[in-house]
């Protein structure tokens, strides 16, 4: 097999040759994708089926069955609303398998429009609520799919071992996780990776806010209308401009967004923005409850710094945990942003650096091993329950269960002169830090200049927005000793508005020391979240502030394990804007913010609260 190179790898290899050539970089990993595309075609044939469902809607499938019939070979099935191109027998894509072992190993490659897409029959429903009891052949969900598929596979095809697999990344990732739910006895394996499980909180929302620059990029041209059967992917929305801040503020409210670019094209555009809060359409789309009678045994992956599919993978495999305790069920969970265990090499992200390839390791110790364990060999891998890398100590930790158990709990206070300690505050009162939140002038989430949504915003150093006045800082002492954390951190926050309406961003950083005059410390992004005020007693009916009045405010950060080193200090952030990631609160409550009109953006004074009485504080778990 031809040894390949990681980029890193080689551009060092090139420098001390003298060489800096990003072209000939570019050729050479031309080649081995050459390489391994030519190694597809020879020892691969292809062919196309319309496989019936139960309400006899066929779904397009291509099929890659290897030449080699000396033994019985898995089936490796991935199913995409995103097409299986290419299309016609006769061509052939350059990789079929997560990596390049499942080929080798001659696995059979199914890939599945599913249905309303491409060229698959039937209407399309983002997300496909989950049906638990299906009486008629009519009652049809993503989970009898898979099952019709699955069926129809082992009785159809020919070299097969009896064994069946799924996998999938982002909303192929829902797939796998609506698929495995009532399992096909033929399922043995599925690894849902950064799967969406409740667009709420996936991709469209975080705790309410809307996530504004990847929602409208992704629908502006996914949600375009299919014209009956088609091959080509819909165009990309054009911009016109490469500043993404500038575009969206001058979008002006989100209504805009439909009256100005979309012009009522965008079905699920229209339907969602219809439904601002946490109702019947939303909960109707979340898979998690649903997570039960899986046989077959679970990979979740997820990235720790995924701007798109966080909440999915981690509420995934909780879901699965508690709904099957007998299967066997594992979490991996790396310093990556979405999708890039997949790539060649994965050692950094934006403004970190961890030291090695991680990509590499999952590759070569997890992805293969775990569906070659369950879909040949027929034993269960010697895996830990969870995998998980310790960002700032730059390491995988193995532990067997997540949230770890040996883990205590501490509270982070903020204090007088913006301090941040562990100690309850002793002044009692109504002692407070305030600042001007001006929609007029949003804090930005990222120092790029870019019209999608920039996954290094998770890991950017946050100089560039630390001295703006409508940001509160808070900072620890020097650290003493290495302090981990480990699982969900708690935001809990009291504070008050001169609105009725408020945003609150809450940013854990990482603060490194001085490492010479000219160097100044990294302020280096952990964690970040926001919360729309509204729903801070229910998502599904939300409330109004009343201003002034001192109102508490709790929310969760998602997991993370992180190590602060000795000599670091520990940093918090809090705003009331974070854009254009996520629209702009009026500040003055609508009923629905998608319909708010120009004159409803109005500037506010938010309160922090640091008293006895009214300890706002984060809430971190800390790993023993």
């Amino acid at each position: 097999m031809k040894k390949t190179f990681s980029a890193r790898t080689f551009l060092y290899h090139l420098e001390h040759l003298g060489i800096c050539s990003i072209s000939l970089l570019l050729f050479t990993a031309r080649l081995a994708a050459d390489d391994r595309a030519d190694y597809i075609r020879s020892n691969y044939a292809k062919y196309e089926y319309r496989i019936p469902m139960r309400d006899d809607v066929t779904l397009f499938t291509s099929v890659y069955l290897p030449y080699d019939q000396s033994n019985k070979h898995p089936i490796l099935l991935f199913r995409t609303p995103y097409s299986v191109r290419p299309y016609g027998v006769d061509k052939y894509p350059e990789t079929l398998g997560p990596t390049e072992e499942f080929e080798k190993a001659h696995y059979i490659f199914v890939f599945q429009d599913v249905r309303g897409c491409y060229m698959s029959e039937g209407e399309f429903v983002n997300m496909r609520p989950h049906l638990p009891n299906k009486n008629l052949p009519q009652d049809i969900d993503e989970s009898s799919d898979t099952y019709d598929t699955i069926e129809w596979l082992i009785n159809n095809l020919e070299g097969h071992n009896g064994n069946v697999g799924m996998w999938g990344i982002s909303y192929p990732g829902f797939y796998c996780s609506a698929g495995m739910i009532d399992s096909h006895p033929a399922l043995k394996a599925v690894s849902p990776q950064a799967p969406i499980a409740d667009w709420f909180w996936d991709d469209m929302h975080h705790h309410g806010a809307f996530t504004l620059a990847l929602t409208f990029h992704f629908f502006s041209s996914f949600g375009s209308k299919r014209a009956g059967l088609q091959t080509e992917h819909p165009e990309q929305f054009d911009f016109g401009t490469p500043d993404g801040y500038q575009f969206y503020l001058d979008m002006g409210p989100l209504k805009n967004a439909n009256e100005i670019y979309l012009k009522g094209e965008i079905d699920f555009w229209n339907h969602f923005t219809q439904h601002p809060n946490y109702d019947e359409f939303w909960q109707s789309r979340n898979i998690v409850p649903h997570l039960k009678n899986i046989k077959a045994a679970v990979m979740t992956v997820g990235g720790l710094f995924d701007a798109e599919d966080l909440y999915g993978p981690l509420k995934t495999y909780r879901a699965v945990e508690e709904n099957n305790p007998k299967i066997f069920n594992v979490l991996v969970m790396g310093p990556w942003s979405h999708g890039a265990w997949s790539w060649e090499e994965m050692s950094l992200l934006g403004d970190m650096d961890f030291d090695f390839n991680t990509s590499k390791w999952f590759r070569d110790r997890y992805q293969f091993f775990f569906f070659q364990a369950f879909l040949q060999d027929d034993k269960a891998p010697e895996l830990p329950e969870a995998a998980v890398f310790e960002t700032g100590a730059n390491r995988w930790r193995q532990f067997d269960q997540w949230p770890p158990q040996h883990i205590s709990t501490q509270n982070l206070y903020f204090q007088d002169k913006y301090k941040l300690s562990e100690e309850m505050p002793s002044q009692r009162d109504t002692l407070s830090d305030a600042y001007i939140s001006d929609p007029k002038k949003p804090v930005p989430y990222t120092k790029t200049v870019s019209t999608g949504w920039i996954k290094e915003y998770m890991t950017e150093d946050q100089r560039f927005v630390g001295n703006r006045p409508d940001v509160l800082v808070y900072v620890s002492d020097v650290l003493e000793h290495d302090l981990t954390i480990a699982g969900p951190i708690q935001a809990n926050l009291y504070v008050s508005t001169t609105g009725t309406a408020a945003d609150w961003v809450v940013k854990l950083i990482d603060v490194h020391p001085n490492d010479h005059a000219t160097k100044p410390a990294a302020q280096l992004l952990v964690r970040g979240e926001i919360f729309r005020g509204r729903f801070r007693e229910s998502y599904e009916y939300p409330k109004p502030f009343r201003a002034h009045e001192i109102t508490p405010v709790s929310f969760e950060l998602l997991d993370v394990l992180h190590t602060f080193k000795r000599h670091h200090r520990i940093m918090v952030h809090i705003h009331s804007t974070w854009f254009p990631l996520f629209d702009r609160n009026p500040q003055k409550y609508v009923d629905n913010i998608f319909a708010a009109e120009k004159e409803d953006f109005i500037t506010v004074t938010n309160r922090i609260y640091r008293s006895r009485d009214f300890p706002s504080h984060l809430q971190i778990k800390v790993l023993k």
